[in-house]
């Protein structure tokens, strides 16, 4: 059993800037896939940015070149610059350790025009 704790969200205005963080009680470096979800209200869930062990990442057009992911060995980061009004959501942390998946409770993220 894995557990995986999100926080850092918040309200932010428009073009500011939120750091989330998710904690795990196992290693990051154990696990075969981490990422960043997120669910917008009335929409389905929706990878943000993710890697594999191997090392590649997936991100979402959405979200280049405005959000970061970076991680230790047991906390994951998502640092989210210039940050829309359509970036409210609930983010998720996800993790796939031995085969199966692991989610936070996810933190709500709420950014005003």
């Amino acid at each position: 059993q894995v557990q995986l704790v999100e926080s850092g969200g918040g309200l932010v205005q428009a073009g500011g800037s939120l750091r989330l963080s998710c904690v795990a009680s196992r290693t990051i470096f154990s696990s075969a896939f981490m990422a960043w979800y997120r669910q917008a209200p009335g929409k389905q869930r929706e990878l943000v940015v993710g890697f594999t062990r191997g090392g590649s990442t997936k991100n979402a057009d959405s979200v280049k070149g405005r959000f970061t992911i970076s991680y230790n060995a047991n906390t994951m980061y998502l640092q989210m610059n210039s940050l829309k009004p359509e970036d409210t959501a609930v983010y998720y942390c996800k993790g796939i350790y031995g085969g199966m998946d692991y989610w936070g409770k996810g933190t709500l993220v709420t950014v005003s025009s």
